[in-house]
This record gives C-alpha cells, structure tokens and sequence, in this order.
C-alpha cells in the first residue's frame, strides 16, 4: 500500500520528535541545572525562553549540519563548555539567593541553555537531519513540538533537585561525562590519539571528578573573603 504525502508528511514529522527527544535526556539536565539558581518566579520563563531558543539554534545548525559536524575541533571545544557550565552551576548553586537573582543572571541562564544545547546536539543533528531528509518544514515542525515535552522533563528535573539537593552533584557530574565524551570524539583527538576504550573511562572519570571539586573550591571562595571592615 503507498501512503500519501500527508500521511508520510506526519509520520516523518512524529519520527523526527521521537529522534529528538530520545537524544534529549542530556539537553533536559543542562536547563534544569541553568535554571535551579533562578529565584523559582523566574524558573519557568528561563525554561521556556531558553529551551526555544535551543531549538531555534539546533533548526539553523540542521539545516546546515553536513559542513559543520566532521570539522575538527568543533566537539573539543563544545565538550569544554559543557564542562565549564558544570562547574559554573555548582558554584550559583552555592550563591545567596540575592547574589543569584542579580538582574541579567535570567538572560546568563538562557544564553547558558541556548549554547550548550547548541554544543551536545551532534547526534540529534545527524538523526534529525538523516529522517527530514533535507525539509526545512519538517525539521521546523518536528523539533518545535519537542519543545514541551522537553520543558516538562527539565520542570521534572528541576523539582527533584530541589527535593534532593545531592542530585545537583550528580547531574554536574554527569556533564562531566558528556563534555568529557565529546572532547574524545572529536575528529583531531580520534585522528592524532587514536583513544582505546580504557581512555575513554579515565577522561569521563577525570572530568567528572574535576567538576566536583572546582565546583566546591569556588563554591567555598566568597565564604573564605574577608568581609568589609
């Protein structure tokens, strides 16, 4: 039996969400982990600002993804922001709530949000970009709808945080592992290194735990400073 164009239309769309959100699990802990240090009025509009400007970047970087994704660097530098922003949450997790909720910290968060999304969306890029086969209208509306599912998982996450403060370490600790997953990945790390997998271990475990103690070094900082006479 052969489908329509419309049917096949929706079912390429449905499958593109599918792909999208599947891969999303990492994206969804970077925005819950941005948004925490957020009074909790403000949370709600950093995760939907942030996760639609996310989306809107990883549109343009789809439609232009076959230049992009085999150049070297590119996943080197990307996993050490990803890395960077870990360490950045465990230390404004740590702020007073007045030194977290300074005007322009929500615009920080979502600009946070937005590139790191940008940095961890290699394989959402190559699966979105492999099932749109090359329609603008379906990547458009296949990672637009995603977009509410992802703000429910990173409000989920968010919640869980609250409740059990420790899960903080642990979803900085798990960036670690991705930055640290995407740095040994990139094309001049495989072409020079040639890494085994025992090197992969030792990079994700350095990384994070790299992450956990800068982020309680610098967490400690302003408690150590003397304060004004």
């Amino acid at each position: 039996m052969v489908s329509s164009p419309g049917s096949r239309f929706v079912i390429d769309c449905l499958s593109i969400m599918f792909i999208d959100l599947l891969l999303a699990g990492d994206n969804a802990l970077v925005i819950a982990m941005a948004v925490r240090a957020l009074p909790p009025r403000q949370r709600r509009t950093g995760i939907v600002l942030g996760a639609a400007s996310a989306v809107l970047l990883r549109i343009i970087l789809t439609i232009v993804a076959t230049e992009l994704l085999g150049m070297q660097w590119i996943k080197l530098l990307g996993g050490a922001f990803v890395i960077w922003i870990a360490v950045k949450v465990l230390a404004d997790t740590a702020s007073p709530p007045a030194e977290a909720s300074a005007p322009g910290h929500l615009l920080r968060v979502i600009w946070l949000i937005a590139a790191a999304d940008l940095t961890m969306s290699a394989d959402n890029v190559l699966a979105v970009a492999g099932a749109s086969r090359g329609s603008v209208p379906l990547i458009v509306l296949g990672l637009g709808m995603s977009i509410p599912l992802v703000m429910f998982s990173s409000n989920l996450l968010v919640l869980l945080m609250d409740r059990y403060p420790w899960t903080v370490y642990l979803g900085a600790a798990l960036l670690g592992k991705v930055g640290a997953e995407m740095m040994i990945t990139d094309p001049f790390i495989l072409k020079r290194l040639h890494p085994s997998q025992a090197s992969f271990y030792a990079a994700e475990s350095l990384a994070m735990a790299g992450i956990l103690a800068a982020g309680r070094i610098l967490a400690e900082l302003p408690k150590r400073r003397p304060g004004p006479a």
